[in-house]
Parts: C-alpha cells; structure tokens; sequence
C-alpha cells in the first residue's frame, strides 16, 4: 500500500494499487468523525426535554453532515457512539436521554412517517427522516430504554428499577424504515448501561452491497459479536466508537486497520473527536484501501466527514451481481488471503523461532503488560526475542535521518492481558520514549528513523492484526503479511514514507478469554 493522497489536513486515501480490484460491484461509504457537544454536568439528571434540547444540537451537525455526503454519493453513512448524547453518566442521569427502540425484527416501523405509533422517539424520528430526504442507509449510535420483567429469581439479569438501559445501535433504510438495532454487549465502564442477557450477532441488508453487521467500540477487542459475525461470513462491519487512543498497540486507525487487514474485511470506523480523552481517527478500511482521518495535536477540535468508494466484500450479493467478465475479480474478493489451521490451546507456543532468544533481553511494561525485550540498535542484523516459549524473530535494516538518536527495540508477550478478561500474543517493534531502557514500550506520537525489516512470530492463533505506524499517525501499508497453517506469521516492509513508531503482529487468542 502507497500513499496516494494527502488533502484537507491529513486525511489520507491508501491503496494496494497493485492488489486492488477494479469491478463495478462497489458501494460510496461515508463516516463522519464528530466533535460532539457535551453535557457539562452528565451526572446532573435532566428533564426529558432538557435532555431533547441537548441532543439537537448534536442531531444539528448531523442533518447538515448527512446532507454533505448524499452531495457526494454516499450510500451508507455511519456516525460515532455516544455522538448524539455524550456519556460519564449515571444510571439515573441518562433518563432523560431514553428511547424505547423497537426490534426491527419484530415489527416494521418507518419513525419518519409513523410518528405517531410511539411516544418519546423523537431522536428516532429526526434520524429516520434524515436517512429518507438525504436517499441513504444512516447508522447512529444512542441510548435505548427496554422494559423487562421484574422477577423474584435471584439470577434474573433484569434490573431492580424494571428496566434495561442498552448502548445501542440504530440504523434506518434510505426510505427511513428502522431495518437493525444491536445492543453493546462489551461495555467499558459505563455506568449508565446494562450489559444485553446475551450477546447479539445483528446484521441487515442493503440492495448496493449485501450485508453488514454491527459492532460498537469495545466490542472489536471480542471474539462476541465481531468475529462471530466474521465467521459467518459477514465481512463488512460498521463501527461506531468512542475510542480513546494507547499507544504504542492500540491507537485508533492502527488497530482498526489492522483488524480490516488480518480479518480481510470492511470497517466503516466513526469515532468521535475530544482532545481532552484523546479520541480521534476515523477511516473507511478495506483488504484493498484505507481512507482515514488521524487529527494531529494542535489541530483545530472539528468534525470530519470521509468518504471513499470501496468495493463489495458480500459473497452472495456477488454471486447474485457480478458479470462473467467479473469472476475472476470476484473471487479475488471472497477468497480469504490467508488461513491457519489451527489453535495452540496455552498463552504460548514453542518452536516459534529457528535460533535461541537474545541473552541481552530486559522486560519493560507496554500497555500495563510486561514485555520482553531485545534492544535493536545496529545498523542492520538478525535478533530475535521470546517471553515464556512464544518468540518472535527480526530480520532489519535501519536507516538514521541527520543527527537523530533514537532508540528501538524488539518485544514479545504472550498471556492474559493485565484487565483479566482477554489473552493476547504481540510481537512489536518499538520506538522507545527515550534513550532509557524503562521507555521502551511508553507512548511515543513521532519518529524520524526509518527501517526494512521482516517480523516474524509463530502463534496460537489465526487471528493475527498487522500494522505499521509512522511518524505523526500515519499508516504504512505492510508491504507483505503472510499467515501460514502452522501458525507462522510474517510482517514485511520496507521504503517506509516516515519515521517507525511501531510495527506490529497483534494476535488474539479469542478461546483463552475469560468472557
């Protein structure tokens, strides 16, 4: 993947050009990353229509963004989560903010037209009459209210107050039918929502380019309901997000990139955008191309629309769509690139690498784990690393700019991540924050060293994200990554167009999670 373009303060439009396929069976995708107006006082409980009053403002930005993307003929549009309404709220303090969101499952309700089959949905309205004059599919993310049955059983998840609070995904037909609710099911510290008594795999239709599903935020780190959806056979997801960036591993268009490539799928990621959380990054990822906002400090806090034309990832809708000619694009398209057999059933695999781990290792903590480490400071070589029997192995060459001294290092971990609910496998390739040995594996935004390298790791897992990160969050795309039925991933790069802050194989072990 070449850098193609840069516009409009560093929104960048990425392609394999030589990988890309060009066939008539694609779609226009918009995301619009939002710079949300906040309660002041989230834990303050609000009127219905104070609450309303606060949430139309939000919905505001939205009408005239909606309107900026069917100009330039989106088809499908995706807003962030918490945009319309915000969040550190109470249970109590959203109240005012709630809607009773029918299951489009269920029943058929066109909120634009019908208004008057239920009370308090006037958000509900506003966007299903936003989807219908701008001739679009709209996704927005708000809170829902569902009455459950109170019971006396003990293990009832049902509240005390009769009532389940979801995070939720709404998203309405270019007509305004309400066709998808999903509920967040990977909640992360927030109060205000209840937890769904089981995780939903939801996915809707649409007539230019099949089926999507939903996920929310969190939920992307989860074997539920992402990569069940995957599985499935659902390769285009739709992203809502709050995402708080962490450096060096999950900053937001790394990770959101990674996952499209090591998946071989479609995210259409909106976040929002708050200097204050370090929320920002927004992109339209595909296999094939990446269009992606990454707002640099200092940058004026702003929204940003996206938009980009992607090809179609549906395999029945190409089998239904696609010409003869197209074929043999068309299997290009469904063909996953690669696959892996197999699961190591521990933290850590042995035989990961060919040669014996470097003597010279120490352990730093990158992201609340404790890595180790091997120091990559010559000019070029071969060293390798290992925490436990999972190794990972590199193969570099380093090319320094001026009279820069930076430091680098090569680090593996392999276990449960600090939080005790998800395991993980990483191989990474860091920028230190220093010169110190203790920096390597903290936060670092810039880089002016350059390198060729080939990263390597044996894992547990066939599910392996790919990234690498330069210079003031720009996306380099991976010149080759290869995933073998042995469980051999290979991460290769070169030429790259900044300074390394990180080059990345980021591996789940889903089956080791404590879900």
């Amino acid at each position: 993947m070449t850098l193609l373009s840069a516009f409009a303060s560093f929104v960048f439009t990425l392609a394999a050009v030589e990988n890309q396929p060009v066939m008539e069976s694609s779609y226009v995708a918009a995301v619009y990353e939002h710079n949300l107006i906040l309660n002041p006082e989230p834990l303050v409980q609000l009127s219905r229509s104070a609450a309303l009053q606060h949430m139309q403002k939000n919905l505001d930005i939205y009408e005239e963004q909606a309107a900026e993307a069917a100009k330039q003929g989106a088809q499908i549009l995706v807003f962030p989560e918490d945009g319309i309404h915000g969040y550190h709220f109470s249970r109590s303090s959203i109240s005012g903010y709630l809607e009773t969101i029918p299951d489009p499952q269920q029943e058929s309700w066109n909120p634009c037209t019908e208004p008057e089959k239920y009370n308090v949905t006037e958000v509900l309205q506003r966007l299903s009459c936003m989807a219908r004059r701008n001739k679009l599919y709209l996704v927005a993310n708000m809170a829902g209210l569902q009455p459950c049955p109170l019971k006396t059983d003990p293990t009832s998840s049902c509240p005390s107050d009769g009532r389940w609070q979801f995070n939720t995904n709404v998203v309405f037909r270019s007509d305004g039918l309400l066709v998808a609710r999903y509920h967040k099911y990977n909640l992360f510290f927030e109060e205000s929502f209840d937890t769904p008594p089981q995780p939903e795999l939801i996915a809707f239709d649409t007539p230019f380019a099949g089926k999507f599903g939903l996920i929310t935020c969190f939920d992307i780190l989860f074997h539920k309901p992402t990569i069940a959806l995957v599985e499935k056979g659902v390769r285009q997801l739709i992203f809502p997000t709050a995402w708080m960036n962490l450096l060096p591993l999950l900053d937001s268009v790394q990770f959101h990139r990674a996952l499209s490539l090591g998946a071989d799928i479609t995210l259409l990621a909106a976040n929002l955008r708050n200097d204050r959380l370090n929320m920002r990054g927004s992109g339209i990822y595909t296999p094939f191309s990446a269009t992606y906002h990454h707002a640099q400090r200092g940058d004026p806090e702003e929204g940003r629309l996206l938009v980009a034309r992607v090809p179609v990832l549906d395999r029945q809708w190409l089998d239904k769509n696609v010409t003869t000619q197209e074929e043999e694009v068309k299997a290009e398209l469904i063909s996953p690139k690669a696959t892996d057999s197999g699961f190591c059933h521990h933290e850590s695999c042995s035989d990961a690498s060919p040669a014996p781990p470097s003597s010279d290792t120490f352990t730093s903590s990158m992201m609340w784990d404790t890595f180790t480490f091997v120091l990559v400071n010559e000019t070029e070589g071969v060293t390798n690393v290992c925490n436990g029997t999972f190794c990972c192995l590199l193969e570099y060459r380093r090319f320094p700019q001026g009279d820069s001294e930076e430091l680098y290092a090569l680090g593996a971990f392999a276990g449960m991540h600090k939080n005790g609910i998800y395991a993980h496998q990483v191989c990474a390739l860091v920028r230190c924050a220093g010169l110190d040995l203790s920096s390597c594996g903290q936060k670092v935004e810039e880089a002016e060293t350059k390198l060729d390298f080939q990263l390597e790791g044996k894992f547990g897992t066939r599910y392996v994200y790919p990234s690498v990160l330069v210079s003031k969050m720009v996306l380099d795309e991976p010149e080759h990554f290869e995933k073998g039925a042995d469980g051999r991933v290979v991460l290769k790069h070169s030429n790259m167009s900044g300074g390394l802050v990180t080059a990345c194989l980021y591996g789940r072990m889903y089956h080791l999670d404590n879900e």
